[in-house]
């Protein structure tokens, strides 16, 4: 498999946006839900992303959107595991009644493997990153 390469260092909002096909309104309400997203800011006031964010961008986003967890559920997970580990998300299994907002909500009560979802994820990335 091609190892990732990008060639920036830091990229605006409008660049993310467009990357992650995540609406600009959308990732600056994500600042203030995940303690882990705080992008830099430029002399200029404006919002400076590095790759490492991108990366935590494209997981809140199979997170929430993917796998249907809630805000609560994607940051307790997120804050469970550094950044750079690869989640290891089992769903489908209730402990306790603190764990339920960190269950996923699917429609099927399916399990399904966030692994290979995460894998998906990467090769999709690996694609826009080679358009650029």
């Amino acid at each position: 498999m091609k190892e990732l390469s990008i060639k920036k260092l830091y990229y605006s909002i409008s660049e993310v946006s467009r990357i992650t096909g995540i609406e600009q309104y959308v990732l600056r309400y994500w600042e203030s839900e995940f303690e882990n997203l705080k992008p830099q800011k430029n002399r200029a006031g404006n919002r400076i992303y590095t790759n490492k964010d991108i990366q935590l961008i494209l997981k809140i986003t199979s997170l929430l959107r993917d796998k249907k967890y809630t805000i609560e559920g994607a940051r307790k997970i997120l804050e469970g595991k550094d950044s750079d580990e690869e989640l290891e998300v089992k769903p489908g299994i209730k402990e306790t009644e603190d764990s339920e907002a960190v269950q996923p909500k699917t429609d099927k009560g399916e399990d399904t493997s966030l692994k290979s979802d995460l894998l998906e994820l990467k090769n999709i990335l690996e694609i826009l990153v080679s358009k650029l």
